[in-house]
């Protein structure tokens, strides 16, 4: 069964909204953490999608086509995503609710917790498709953060990642303070590099239809390094 009919499964058993689908995929997965956590984070990413939008009252063709860069969904299977999506945008529960319930799924566990913060890299990828992230949307995304326990600074290098022109400050980007040695941003940047390889997002349960989200941040750390390194040669 994929990923996407197990969430039309659950979707037939919940009857109270996208609350009570949240609280599903806890119990009916109990027993199966790596599956709990590829359903929660694709519910997470349909649902919150769908209030973003919400929150920014326009969905334009390229966050739609930014949002099938994620899901390949085959033509039968669309009518699970639509079906969901639909959902999250018409209950009257806030997108804070549902945050903090996919927060409430973490459990003190290391995998779901770094899923959290995939998850508001891929609502930002699909925020700044249009080419801008709107205020209303990187509100929205600010407070997601605050949810998921995501810090200030950690929350800074991940808007930096997403900085449209690549002119992000790459000290931020690597999480360093400014004065920080050529030896403390290599260390770093081999380290960030490590953490954010593709293969860890499939081993902490993300699905590879996401593996987009591994890619954009290393293509954003390297970019950060290569100016860094600009910058070293030039004294």
């Amino acid at each position: 069964m994929t990923i996407l009919e197990h969430i039309s499964d659950i979707l037939a058993r919940a009857s109270g909204g996208v609350q009570s689908l949240v609280a599903a995929i806890r119990d009916l997965f109990r027993s199966d953490p790596e599956l709990r956590r590829k359903v929660a984070f694709s519910v997470a990413l349909i649902a919150l999608s769908a209030k973003m939008a919400k929150a920014d009252g326009v969905v334009t063709t390229n966050e739609v086509k930014a949002f099938h860069e994620f899901f390949a969904v085959p033509p039968h299977e669309m009518r699970n995503v639509a079906r969901l999506y639909n959902l999250a945008q018409q209950d009257i529960a806030g997108f804070e609710a549902y945050a903090k319930q996919m927060a409430g799924l973490c459990r003190g566990e290391a995998h779901e917790c770094a899923m959290l913060e995939d998850v508001l890299d891929a609502l930002y990828h699909v925020a700044k498709a249009d080419g801008v992230v709107h205020e209303r949307e990187q509100n929205y995304l600010a407070r997601i953060a605050e949810i998921f326990e995501i810090d200030e600074t950690h929350f800074a290098q991940i808007q930096a990642r997403h900085i449209l022109d690549g002119e992000a400050d790459p000290y931020v980007l690597l999480g360093l303070p400014s004065g920080a040695t050529v030896d403390e941003v290599k260390k770093r940047y081999r380290q960030l590099v490590a953490e954010n390889h593709p293969d860890r997002l499939i081993a902490r349960g993300v699905p590879e239809e996401f593996i987009i989200i591994a890619n954009g941040r290393l293509a954003a750390l390297n970019n950060a390094y290569e100016r860094l390194e600009l910058t070293w040669r030039k004294k």
